[in-house]
């Protein structure tokens, strides 16, 4: 009977994926953190600076849902990573339609988004439970789903502003921040 020993090409992959996931949350907070503070600075009207901010959040959610993806190998979760790139990729173009209207209307489909891809983080976190460093991004994207039904009633309100969107941000990258300190200690006691 003849045994054979995983390679080490594979452990080394395997291994490079958390370091790999590390970098990209900790690039992922700091967007989140600029593009949060610099929408609480245009977030009165839907000018051209505001309305460029909200079409470039999903388009960097698709860039990152990419680098993911690539890193994640075949054993990744590509598949909620592909819906992600899918559900963001419209979303980009809803919002850029949204905001031709008003508030509301960006309020309602930035809802729908936040719901989806909420919910598909919170799928794709729960399958690399694994890999350590998961329960923030768990956390983000059931938090995401609830925060995404509230950006729809809101958009019924008598003033909606689009300032919730920057905070909604500014936390999620901070789950993000949380994720990727919680993967640099996993990496360090294994």
């Amino acid at each position: 009977m003849t045994t054979v020993a995983p390679s080490s090409t594979a452990t080394a992959a395997t291994a490079a994926v958390p370091a790999a996931l590390r970098r990209l949350y900790l690039l992922r907070f700091g967007f989140a953190a600029i593009w949060g503070a610099l929408l609480f600075a245009t977030a009165s009207d839907l000018g051209p600076v505001s309305v460029t901010l909200l079409v470039l959040y999903p388009l960097f959610d698709v860039a990152a849902a990419v680098v993911d993806a690539r890193s994640s190998g075949p054993t990744g979760p590509t598949v909620g990573l592909y819906a992600n790139i899918a559900i963001s990729s419209l979303a980009a173009v809803a919002l850029a339609l949204a905001s031709a209207s008003d508030i509301p209307a960006v309020l309602r489909v930035w809802g729908a988004w936040a719901i989806a891809s909420g919910l598909v983080q919170l799928a794709v976190g729960a399958s690399r439970r694994t890999l350590g460093g998961q329960w923030p991004m768990i956390a983000s994207g059931a938090g995401s789903a609830i925060a995404g039904t509230s950006f729809i009633l809101m958009a019924g309100a008598d003033d909606p502003t689009l300032s919730i969107l920057g905070g909604y941000a500014i936390v999620g990258g901070l789950l993000f921040l949380a994720s990727a300190l919680r993967l640099g200690r996993a990496a360090g006691t294994a």
